[in-house]
């Protein structure tokens, strides 16, 4: 079992960066794919990013590709998503997401293959 905390949300004005960290708890946090999901007012939370278990696969939405960058570091149990040149579209809530019984080079997109989830944090760019 794994057990997620995410942090580093806050405002940020449109073209600014971010950068958000998702710490595990767990002693098998490397045979988990984490991803990351997000969820805007009024709408259904979407996929945004994920990175396998061996740390070399990533996968990421249109929206996102080339701006995001989700990276793992699995001595520290922990997954970053830096975000750069941020738009008031990238506001939402931010979710961490693990998800266990995977392949060691598979990233998951879709909500249900995800297992744990965190409590999220919040991220508004400004325009």
């Amino acid at each position: 079992q794994v057990h997620l905390v995410e942090s580093g949300g806050g405002l940020v004005q449109a073209g600014g960066s971010l950068r958000l960290t998702c710490a595990a708890s767990g002693r098998t946090f490397s045979s988990y794919v984490v991803g990351w999901f997000r969820q805007a007012p009024g709408l259904e939370r979407e996929f945004v990013a994920a990175i396998s278990r061996s740390v070399s696969s990533t996968r990421y939405a249109d929206s996102v590709k080339g701006r995001f960058t989700i990276s793992r570091d699995n001595a520290k149990k922990t997954v970053f998503l830096q975000m750069n040149s941020l738009k008031p579209e990238d506001t939402a809530i931010y979710y961490c997401a693990a998800s266990s019984g995977r392949d060691y080079f598979y990233t998951a997109a879709q909500e249900h293959e995800y297992n744990y989830w965190g409590q999220g944090t919040q991220v508004t760019v400004s325009s």
